[in-house]
């Protein structure tokens, strides 16, 4: 059995991904890596202006090319945007070279963040208050035909991160 040396974590956005990849990082003596921190580094450009400038299919593969490149990386904790699962293969990709873990959570609590993030995020943009919640609801039945295929699914409301760690440190021992 291969070792594990990277865990991608997917889930919606705002659903505490780059929050809990840099705890687990530091739980396990590891490094963080953001994806979508990786991608403006390596455009110059906010991922807003990279939507408004050359649209979702460039901004799609610009990601799956930034994911691939950090295959190298070992011992890392990779926090992934919240359609990187959902777009040319990744998923698979991320299963095939480390352990994913899904942090689920309901689209009432999804609003619940979002509505309180001061995170520019394009796909929500001229979505209403009034409105969230449905478009949450609707992208994330999309969705979750990828995020499903985790390895581990949690719930993204925890916030006890030792025993997360337990529960991987226990995973990657098997």
């Amino acid at each position: 059995m291969p070792v594990i040396d990277k865990i991608y974590l997917v889930g919606f956005m705002g659903s505490g991904k780059s929050t809990t990849g840099r705890r687990l990082a530091a739980g396990l003596g590891w490094t963080f890596t953001d994806l979508d921190n990786k991608i403006e580094q390596e455009t110059g450009m906010k991922i807003p202006e990279i939507f408004s400038r050359y649209g979702e299919k460039y901004f799609r593969d610009k990601e799956t090319e930034v994911l691939r490149s950090l295959r190298p990386f070992s011992g890392t904790v990779i926090s992934t945007g919240g359609g990187a699962p959902c777009f040319n293969d990744n998923m698979q990709y991320m299963k095939e070279t480390g352990l994913t873990i899904y942090l689920k959570l309901t689209p009432a609590q999804l609003k619940s963040r979002l509505e309180l993030s001061k995170t520019e995020r394009p796909l929500l943009k001229g979505i209403s208050r009034e409105n969230l919640q449905d478009f949450i609801t609707g992208k994330l039945a999309d969705r979750e035909q990828w995020y499903d295929r985790a390895e581990i699914i949690i719930d993204g409301t925890f916030n006890d991160y030792s025993s997360l760690v337990t529960l991987i440190k226990n995973h990657l021992d098997r």
